[in-house]
Formats: C-alpha cells, structure tokens, sequence
C-alpha cells in the first residue's frame, strides 16, 4: 500500500483483522500494558445502518510511559492512549497502521526520551513475525 498519510505507518498484515488485533492484544497484556478499549468499527457502523470492511481497532499504554509525555506537553494527551488499528481492504488484503513516534515527537515538542515509548515499530514488527 503506498501511505499517503504523513505521520503514519502502515505494514500488510497476514491474519485476518481480528486475529491481527486478538495478537496484538495477548503481546502487550503479556507486557503488563493496559488495555483500554477495542472498538470494532464494522459492527458499530452496521448498527448506524452503514457498511465498512472489517476495521478495528486497540487502545492501549503505560501510565509510567505516557505520563512523562503528557507532563511534557499536556496536548500530547490527544494523541494518548496509543492507538493500532487493523482493517480489510476491498482486496481483502489487511493492513496495520499507526502514528510514527517522529511526527508525535515534532507535533508537541517532546524530547527524544520522553517520546522513545511511542515508537511501535519494534512492538508492531514482533506480531507480525509471529
């Protein structure tokens, strides 16, 4: 898929979008990292009467983490809890997306130490070499 979306990184996912996100999620409660919600956006907009591929997706994170984010620069906080989403293309192929650590770092002026937390390339890159 070529990402037109600055600040955003998106990988081809081999498992179907709930097992995509059911890996993901057993990986960081495995991590001790708080799960705060799984939305599955394909049953919510049927039941708006809408359709969609199958779409869902996690948030979760680390207080000891997030907090010094949010101590640095309070408005980090809309892009906290972290988020991943999964979704199926009219191909059927499934990707996987999130925020790249650099673009949240520059959009609120964190420094390097406070931001590292937020890069989710390696946690992203060990479910999908599952």
């Amino acid at each position: 898929m070529n990402n037109p979306i600055k600040g955003v990184t998106i990988h081809p996912s081999p498992w179907s979008v709930k097992e995509t996100i059911d890996r993901l999620q057993i990986f960081l409660q495995q991590q001790g990292v708080t799960i705060y919600a799984r939305i599955d956006q394909q049953s919510e907009l049927q039941k708006a009467g809408l359709s969609l591929w199958a779409l869902e997706y996690l948030l979760f994170g680390n207080p000891k983490a997030g907090g010094p984010v949010m101590q640095e620069n309070p408005t980090a906080a809309l892009d906290l809890p972290l988020k991943v989403i999964a979704w199926e293309d009219q191909q059927k192929k499934v990707w996987i997306a999130y925020n790249e650590m650099a673009y949240v770092r520059d959009r609120y002026g964190l420094t390097d130490k406070v931001s590292m937390p937020l890069n989710l390339d390696g946690l992203i890159a060990k479910i999908l070499n599952q």
